[in-house]
């Protein structure tokens, strides 16, 4: 039963991380693609609708457990383009602390990959077709 509530519970903070940043963007979606223009993207509106929409998906996929695997990979090779293209070495010497941003993302990917290595766990995963193979026990 720990080991339940305890996926659980890690699932709704992968979740709630994910709502927040799409929230950010869906609430202030000019300022994110200032944010992406800066970094130095071209299409930085587009980009920011991309990214809100993927975050969106990502919060589905780790609320209802489908497509959890692919969602915590694809979830760990984002965050670390994020790390690269936000807080990466060029970063560094203007601001110490982008070192310590960019650090978090790989410790944030560490529990993305165990996630996916171990699934959704059994409580509210919703079981469809081929993820019922993907929906592993805990």
């Amino acid at each position: 039963m720990s080991k339940t509530i305890t996926v659980l519970i890690a699932r709704l903070i992968f979740a709630a991380v994910f709502i927040m940043a799409l929230s950010f963007k869906f609430f202030d979606m000019p300022a994110t693609a200032a944010y992406i223009a800066a970094a130095g993207f071209p299409f930085p509106l587009f980009l920011a609708w991309i990214a809100a929409f993927f975050e969106l998906g990502l919060a589905i996929a780790f609320l209802t457990g489908l497509f959890f695997a692919p969602a915590a990979l694809l979830a760990g090779i984002y965050v670390i383009f994020l790390a690269i293209a936000f807080h990466g070495p060029g970063r560094w010497s203007g601001n110490q602390a982008e070192f310590g941003f960019f650090i978090d993302h790989f410790t944030f990917l560490a529990g993305l990959l165990f996630a996916a290595a171990h699934g959704p766990g059994n409580a509210l995963v919703v079981k469809i077709g081929r993820e019922r193979s993907l929906a592993r026990t805990v």
